[in-house]
């Protein structure tokens, strides 16, 4: 979420008396419109308010949100910083009581929204006085808080003017304590109790009955029943309702609904099983504004489910992935007279060419398609799909292993608005994507395992698809540097690239990427033939990388961990398993302070002592995959402090593999490609 800063409206020069300097001629209104251009980048920000003390002066007035990489380090912002308005210490795992009670007292006639949904420590004291001081306050996230109790929704009670709060997995808080919110917070419009599993009837109705003010409500996976339904659709201003898992909502009590809810926009039904086109109808009646519905994991859409949705003028997106797909359903939804834009179908079965040919014919305006692992379709569907809906934006199509070559020309010739493009596991070839590279304003593309693109259609890319950001070629082994220079010539705003898996892939891939300035995310694992010498490349060019997978890269060593340490300020999570990295290197990267998580397997050089000193020199550390062979060799009181500054280890006893991708292409599926395992 991106907050406003706070804006200091003088109009005088900043030092008439310093004539000589240029920047005397600047406003401090000029001066804060740069400083607001800058927000995205901290060490930008840091090098501004070094140039000058007036600049000094001037940004320590007008920053409004700060994201600190530990608690300790606020001490030194509370009065550098005095009209903090945003507060996210969600890098901050050890929060306790007395920084609640310092934060408190330093920002309490400025604070406006606070997130502590990774922070642990603090109780409901520290709650009580936030939320007593801070009155202003109307923003706050305290997911994963697992440890607080209904003591602590009554300190939450004291925020009178709280709008957006977020208690998701707070599994200890019950109806008595949703019960004291609801009447100490009736200005609440947003509430999240995603998993808090002792919620049930009582606490919903209540809240329903107090907070008239209520637009979103989430009471995923929560022990509810239909009884607190009627008055959650009395609120007036309620526009998303997600009802996700409640498994003790059926077509029998809905039937028995009173209201209807005519302000309704959105509403999420995935995984409820027991909820057919009888009880939907039920739960959606009367409302005239649905934009959206998710029918995830549900039941199987037939032509009495998709009835339900006739009269909805408004409806645009439609979700119902996992579903069982029949073709009387399919016929419905082509007729719905709704303008749809948005269709998910992922790992929908019984999605065939006609069915899915008929659909799009009736929507010709949709501009979001999902068709992930829908292995029936063939040419015919993208053929129907992209002479329909030639204004399509977003298209994945992940797996659908029976669309030949032939049909990803069609995307390109037809479809020249494309963004996003997921075509993982498929068989398009380079002239299928020269062809998408005619989508001009392409950013996010999707090609691992394509084992027939080489580097003369991603050449073509690179010439193309200037605006391209992220790029996945995950074990696309017939790609090699040429294609990657390509690339990184053609497209310098690319974020992220994952070419994991490629022993055609070297340092001067490494080297061609460290021209891409913006880059923040690079997955290298399994590249025989990088070195550390690659590695130092990226480091020295791309000073914005927070993710880096080199995780069976046996040629990287110290070598490559030490521009590390000294240029990538902002890394946040690498993979180092199997690397020839020793203790040296790994000391080195400690010097990072904003290092957060990282996997450790299988390092060779690696010594008890090493990881010791690692451990206690990297203080921002949240998460750290290692050994089992090392916890006995670790003492107590080292992994006693780590734990008690909020890391957490977790311990894998994985033997040895010698083959470089033992499972093949399986690690890839089921996993975020930015997550490092």
């Amino acid at each position: 979420m991106k907050f406003q800063s706070k804006r200091i409206h003088h109009h005088h020069p900043l030092s008439p008396l310093s004539s000589s300097n240029l920047f005397d001629i600047l406003t401090e209104e000029i001066v804060c419109k740069i400083l607001d251009h800058l927000h995205e980048d901290p060490f930008a920000i840091k090098s501004f308010s070094l140039a000058c003390k007036s600049f000094y002066f001037i940004e320590s007035r007008h920053r409004g949100s700060l994201r600190p990489l530990r608690a300790e380090l606020l001490p030194r912002t509370f009065h550098r910083y005095p009209f903090v308005s945003h507060l996210d210490l969600s890098l901050c795992p050890c929060v306790d009581d007395g920084t609640l009670n310092v934060i408190s007292s330093t920002w309490k006639a400025t604070l406006k929204s606070i997130n502590l949904s990774r922070s642990r420590f603090f109780t409901n004291a520290g709650l009580s006085s936030l939320f007593i001081n801070c009155s202003g306050l109307v923003e706050v996230d305290l997911s994963n808080a697992t440890h607080l109790t209904d003591l602590a929704a009554s300190a939450i009670a004291e925020a009178r003017s709280l709008e957006k709060l977020s208690l998701a997995r707070c599994k200890l808080i019950t109806d008595m304590g949703i019960g004291c919110i609801a009447v100490g917070c009736r200005k609440l419009k947003s509430l999240c109790l995603k998993w808090c599993l002792r919620v049930g009837d009582l606490g919903v109705e209540l809240i329903a009955l107090k907070c008239k003010q209520i637009r979103s409500l989430d009471l995923s996976y929560l022990p509810i029943t239909e009884k607190c339904l009627n008055s959650v659709l009395e609120l007036q201003n309620l526009e998303d309702l997600v009802l996700e898992g409640c498994h003790g909502i059926d077509d029998d009590g809905l039937s028995t609904l009173e209201q209807s809810c005519k302000s309704l926009k959105m509403l999420n039904l995935s995984n409820c099983q027991n909820v057919t086109h009888m009880g939907l109808s039920s739960l959606i009646n009367g409302t005239e504004q649905l934009q959206q519905i998710i029918l995830a994991y549900g039941s199987s859409v037939t032509s009495d489910l998709a009835k339900c949705l006739y009269t909805y003028s408004k409806l645009q997106s439609i979700k119902l992935d996992g579903c069982i797909i029949t073709w009387s359903g399919i016929k419905a939804m082509a007729c719905l007279r709704a303008p749809i834009k948005e269709l998910s179908f992922s790992k929908c079965l019984g999605l065939t060419d006609d069915g899915l040919s008929f659909l799009v014919q009736s929507h010709k305006d949709m501009r979001k398609l999902d068709i992930t692992c829908c292995r029936k379709i063939t040419y015919t569907s993208i053929d129907s799909i992209t002479s329909s809906c030639t204004s399509l934006t977003y298209l994945r199509m992940e797996s659908c292993s029976l669309v030949p070559k032939e049909a990803f020309v069609l995307i390109g010739e037809r479809c020249s608005f494309l963004e996003e493009l997921d075509a993982t596991d498929n068989e398009i070839d380079d002239e299928g994507l020269k062809s998408i590279s005619r989508c001009s304003k392409l950013s996010i593309l999707k090609l691992g395992i394509c084992s027939n693109i080489s580097d003369e259609g991603l050449a073509k890319v690179g010439s193309r698809c200037s605006q391209l950001k992220e790029l996945d070629l995950y074990r696309s082994t017939a790609v090699n540097d040429v294609g990657i220079s390509a690339i990184a010539d053609g497209c310098p705003a690319l974020e992220m690239i994952n070419i994991a898996y490629n022993d055609k892939i070297t340092d001067k891939s490494l080297i061609s990427l460290s021209k891409c300035g913006m880059l923040k995310a690079l997955e290298i694992r399994g590249c025989l033939g990088v070195s550390s010498t690659g590695v130092s490349a990226i480091a020295v060019g791309c000073k914005q990388l927070t993710v880096l997978d080199i995780k069976k890269c046996f040629n990287i060593n110290d070598n490559g961990m030490l521009p590390l340490a000294q240029f990538s300020q902002n890394l946040k999570q690498i993979n180092l398993s199997y690397c020839s990295v020793t203790d040296v290197g790994l000391v080195a990267l400690a010097s990072i302070s904003r290092l957060q998580n990282m996997t450790i397997l299988h390092l060779a050089g690696l010594t008890p002592n090493g990881l010791a000193a690692a451990l206690l020199a990297c203080r921002a550390l949240t998460k750290v995959k290692l050994h089992a062979s090392f916890r006995p060799l670790l003492s107590q009181s080292i992994l006693g402090y780590m734990e008690a500054h909020g890391c957490v280890f977790h311990w894998r006893d994985k033997a040895f593999q010698k083959e470089m991708d033992p499972k093949g292409w399986k690690l890839h599926f089921g996993k975020n490609s930015r997550e490092v395992a």
